[in-house]
């Protein structure tokens, strides 16, 4: 049962878009799945919340064991129709996270929402990353030019935004290597404005789809040494994203009803070691923050990351920002910080 959706018109034209970036995401990874996985695809978990009154969503998640690692694409609509002392009006949003199981194939992240306030002004939030375990400069190359045939005009500051938000400090690298990030953008020409929107995200979802499909048609057998890497990869995408990446920890700040999917963009396993040996690397308070991670953690090696573990770790995360709220100020930014947070107070 879908919940209902706001009433505004300009919102449920980004709504629509978004779907269509879903489905036309899904549809394009459900066929690698038919030709070079186990035919598995997606299904589609729903949530919502306050019960549907203030919106909901759904995302699909991976069921091929054989070709991903983990994936989530999701879709959600949050709206206050019915709440006038709230200033947001609503926000509607498409987030994804690929991760392949083939070392050799690069994970890839994808958000475009759009954020309208009840006063009638409104925004978009357009990003693109690859993150390769293994990195291909002739991938990278690809991917950083189908955005550029996207967002000819809006490439460089993307990129440049891309660059800043993605930066890891405490490692001295960034978590991928093409990334394009646009904050709070609009112009006079609405219009052109969800034309970009809808440009970048199905310009990616091409483009990503063929990279997949090339690097493990190229590399079928990957080594032992392959996964090693990956799993070290993976443990550093984990740890941006729990430390540093702002769109994930507002979502865990401004409710508590959609854990799980908020956290789909994690992997399946880290190497729990390397994740504790950056405690050093951290500045107080977000050394404290790496000890919360670390506490629900089983010291295996791989280490899972399952739902039970995705629910601990919001928990933590939640209870740190909570006790110590100017560590936000440490989290990722570009050009402009969203006040996401504020906005659903």
């Amino acid at each position: 049962m879908q919940p209902p959706r706001t009433t505004s018109p300009e919102a449920e034209r980004a709504y629509h878009l978004v779907t269509g970036l879903q489905h036309a995401l899904v549809d394009a990874l459900s066929k690698v799945s038919q030709s070079l996985g186990d035919g598995g695809g997606f299904k589609p978990v729903e949530w919502l919340r306050e019960n549907g009154r203030h919106g909901g969503g759904v995302r699909f998640m991976a069921a091929d064991q054989k070709l991903f690692n983990r994936a989530s694409v999701n879709v959600s609509q949050i709206h206050y129709d019915d709440l006038p002392e709230k200033a947001l009006g609503s926000a509607t949003a498409i987030s994804t996270i690929i991760h392949p199981l083939n070392p050799h194939a690069p994970s890839m992240h994808m958000h475009i929402s759009w954020t309208e306030m009840k006063n009638g002004s409104g925004y978009w939030r357009m990003m693109a990353d690859l993150n390769p375990s293994i990195p291909l400069e002739s991938a990278t190359l690809e991917f950083s030019n189908c955005l550029k045939s996207a967002a000819p005009n809006q490439y460089a500051e993307g990129a440049a935004q891309g660059d800043r938000y993605f930066n890891i400090p405490a490692l001295g690298r960034h978590r991928g290597v093409s990334h394009f990030y646009l904050e709070n953008y609009h112009t006079d020409d609405s219009q052109a404005d969800f034309e970009l929107a809808n440009s970048i995200g199905n310009a990616v979802i091409q483009c990503y789809s063929q990279l997949l499909s090339t690097a493990i048609e190229q590399n079928p057998n990957p080594s032992s040494e392959d996964f090693q890497q990956q799993l070290s990869y993976h443990t550093l995408y984990m740890f941006q994203v729990l430390t540093l990446d702002r769109g994930t920890t507002s979502g865990l700040l401004v409710n508590n009803q959609n854990d799980i999917g908020i956290l789909g963009s994690l992997p399946s396993h880290i190497d729990r070691d390397l994740l504790a040996s950056w405690k050093q690397k951290l500045e107080s308070p977000q050394d404290q923050l790496l000890e919360a991670i670390l506490a629900p953690l089983p010291e295996l090696s791989p280490c899972p990351i399952g739902d039970e573990i995705k629910q601990a770790l919001a928990e933590g995360i939640r209870a740190h920002y909570q006790a110590h709220p100017q560590a936000l100020d440490m989290q990722a930014s570009g050009n402009v910080i969203p006040p996401t947070v504020e906005n659903h107070r």
